[in-house]
């Protein structure tokens, strides 16, 4: 997404992370396919997220589901008068990221659940290609089309404000705290 260096930078992909580990006590999600609120599969977790800052898991990246794109439906975005610009799916995006926050998982079938989120938010969540750098721009845009029907918790100045408590709130708290 963004352009910065390792020193600027927050949210760094596992793999990214050599000192950094699963811990013995979490669950490593990585090959879990991932099921949104009816049960219908979306993907799989490729990846974990975690914030340097917060030493901790907060997003699944998900490689998403090839249905999924075929459906070819607009990404959401708040109204323009939000200061929110348009944006497309473009070829080559097939990932999506998901607070930690917003997952149940199923320890005996290692199955990851979305329980509030259904497979058309997920196909208008914007994607992002493999690998990519993730802004703060990039994760509240996510965040709002996550929690459309719920009041946001950010106001449109504090979107792209590199806000230390973005992650205290409830889409990035659960028991599952991944890496370390």
């Amino acid at each position: 997404m963004s352009t910065y260096n390792n020193k600027d930078r927050n949210l760094f992909y596992l793999h990214e992370l050599s000192d950094y580990k699963v811990s013995d006590s979490d669950k490593d999600v990585r090959g879990w396919p991932v099921k949104d609120a009816d049960g219908h599969y979306i993907g799989e977790v490729e990846n974990l997220l975690i914030s340097k800052s917060d030493e901790r898991v907060v997003y699944l990246d998900v490689e998403v589901d090839e249905e999924i794109i075929k459906a070819n439906h607009k990404p959401y975005a708040k109204s323009a008068l939000d200061g929110t610009h348009g944006f497309v799916n473009e070829e080559g995006e097939n990932h999506i990221i998901i607070p930690i926050g917003l997952v149940d998982l199923d320890l005996e079938q290692e199955i990851v659940n979305t329980p509030d989120i259904g497979r058309d938010v997920f196909s208008e969540t914007k994607r992002i290609r493999k690998g990519s750098l993730i802004d703060r721009h990039y994760e509240t845009d996510v965040l709002e089309s996550y929690q459309r029907d719920e009041e946001s918790e950010l106001t449109p100045s504090e979107r792209m404000d590199n806000d230390p408590q973005l992650y205290k709130s409830s889409a990035y708290q659960k028991s599952y705290t991944g890496a370390y």
